[in-house]
């Protein structure tokens, strides 16, 4: 049985080293990020089951590394942890692309609680694989296979822009959605041709389609 991976992203560094030894004591192999730009990095390049975040974080706020993440097509589940406890809060956090909203201090049963539930509600089949033309993109396994068998694996910031285009086929990405979606990390819009460069090198270049002026979207395979 694969073991669940949770990635905490959280800066008080108690807590963070106590969600640490809950989460491995109660089975699962957890990660710790403790600001939100290690965090994202994290998010965007590794596979993860479960994302737990907490809202007040350096570098990256907690909401806005989740709109990123979203925004790039990543739709880990997510817990937001938070010591804002309004309505309000608890709206925007659920609004931003949130599973659940845990306001600090939690009962730790509780918590293990609510990551049990979000965790039955992950996607189960197919619901993991997006259609890339006739081929067929598993995002767990990041790999493309074709019509006719074909697998191809991609590195992970491939997988990341791929998965972005192919989770909106028909919307054309400009540079910069691609590079704060994909590249947050990044000085300049550069990095995102460079990455349509690598997919169309590996899958072929009709995989992407530029749109003069505008910017790229899903192409076919």
């Amino acid at each position: 049985m694969t073991t669940t991976r949770v990635l905490v992203v959280e800066d008080d560094r108690e807590l963070g080293d106590l969600l640490l030894r809950l989460f491995g004591g109660a089975g699962y192999a957890a990660e710790l990020a403790r600001d939100g730009q290690a965090g994202l990095h994290r998010a965007l390049t590794r596979r993860y089951d479960l994302l737990v975040i907490d809202r007040g974080l350096p570098a990256i706020e907690g909401l806005d590394l989740l709109a990123r993440l979203r925004r790039s097509g990543n739709q880990t589940p997510a817990v937001i942890l938070t010591a804002l406890g309004t309505v309000t809060d608890r709206v925007a956090g659920l609004d931003g692309g949130a599973d659940d909203y845990l306001v600090k201090p939690f009962d730790v049963d509780e918590l293990l609680a609510r990551v049990r539930v979000v965790l039955r509600r992950r996607p189960t089949g197919t619901e993991h694989v997006l259609p890339v033309g006739e081929a067929e993109f598993d995002l767990i396994a990041r790999t493309v296979t074709t019509a006719d068998g074909d697998q191809t694996t991609l590195s992970g910031r491939e997988s990341d822009l791929l998965r972005l285009l192919a989770s909106h086929p028909s919307r054309v990405f400009s540079r910069q959605e691609i590079t704060s979606g994909v590249f947050p990390e990044a000085a300049t819009e550069t990095l995102a041709d460079t990455y349509v460069h690598y997919l169309r090198r590996k899958l072929g270049p009709t995989v992407i389609t530029t749109v003069r002026g505008a910017g790229y979207r899903l192409g076919t395979l």
